[in-house]
């Protein structure tokens, strides 16, 4: 049996979006303090990496959105390593109502363990290993994206000072505030700004997202967002975001997101409609929509 930790948190009202619902990225946030308490309840506390010049980076990150959580409940977080490899680990995690037990999301993490000094990855000490008792051995399945489209909605932002970890890079879940905000201006741009969706009583939900770390962003970074629209149901889109570096090109993070279509009273999946779907879907030969966002000044304009 592999060695479980949990850890108790309770919601607080500033993890919750406009809907009253824990934003996506906080989901994350409470599983990798979770992963940071269990490294520590087996003899590595972030200190004792410090002192053997090691760290632990995201590389890949799945969460699938089972249910929701509101101002107020309590979310038991449970996490156990699936396995090592040379110089990777699998962490997974459960994500349980306090009282009731609903499961409200399950998910993994890649970590990759690297050298402070040299900033490679660095290979995994067998005790380490032994200390972690990991459940067996995973198979990891590749990111398969295609590059953006040429009617992919562009947006750009600066990597601020509030964005950054003690890392002195973009912290993980950083990243999933600017893949869904990307995806907020993107719907606004076709015209479903959030105050129409309010108006008209309509919402759309994450239920699965999975985000790949291939580059790190600094203070300063500009970097550019491009997100389209493929596999669209009946209430359902898979939204692709492609977050690439300006000053040299470097495809930073790839992210994908199920987003589902609902009634917002009752969360109630419902048809998407078309006017929202087609503008943004993956489809050659259509004008490229290209935004630059500076704060919050965003132009449009159209590339032919």
């Amino acid at each position: 049996m592999p060695l479980t930790h949990m850890r108790r948190f309770r919601v607080r009202h500033y993890e919750c979006d406009l809907q009253g619902l824990v934003n996506p990225s906080n989901y994350v946030r409470y599983m990798q303090e979770t992963a940071f308490d269990a490294s520590a309840a087996v003899g590595y506390p972030l200190a004792r990496y410090a002192t053997m010049d090691r760290y632990w980076l995201v590389h890949d990150t799945e969460v699938e959105y089972l249910g929701s959580l509101r101002y107020g409940d309590t979310v038991e977080v449970t996490t156990w390593v699936v396995d090592f490899k040379h110089v990777r680990s699998l962490r997974a995690y459960e994500l349980h109502k306090a009282g009731s037990g609903e499961m409200v999301a399950r998910g993994h993490t890649d970590w990759v363990f690297m050298n402070t000094v040299t900033g490679r990855p660095a290979p995994i000490p067998p005790e380490m290993v032994t200390a972690f008792s990991p459940a067996g051995v995973a198979r990891r399945e590749p990111f398969s994206s295609a590059p953006p489209p040429s009617g992919a909605f562009r947006m750009r932002r600066r990597v601020e000072w509030r964005d950054l970890d003690p890392g002195r890079h973009v912290n993980n879940a950083t990243y999933l505030s600017y893949v869904e905000d990307c995806g907020v201006q993107a719907a606004e741009v076709q015209g479903w700004p959030v105050a129409r969706m309010a108006a008209e009583g309509v919402a759309m939900v994450t239920r699965r997202q999975r985000i790949e770390y291939l580059q790190q962003a600094v203070l300063g970074d500009e970097l550019e967002l491009a997100t389209w629209l493929t596999d669209v149901e009946y209430s359902s889109a898979v939204r692709h975001v492609a977050i690439t570096r300006t000053r040299d090109g470097e495809l930073a993070v790839r992210a994908r997101t199920l987003w589902v279509w609902v009634e917002a009273a009752t969360g109630r999946p419902i048809p998407i409609p078309a006017a929202f779907v087609e503008p943004t879907c993956e489809h050659a030969g259509e004008p490229e929509v290209v935004v630059q966002s500076e704060g919050n000044r965003v132009a449009q304009t159209i590339k032919t």
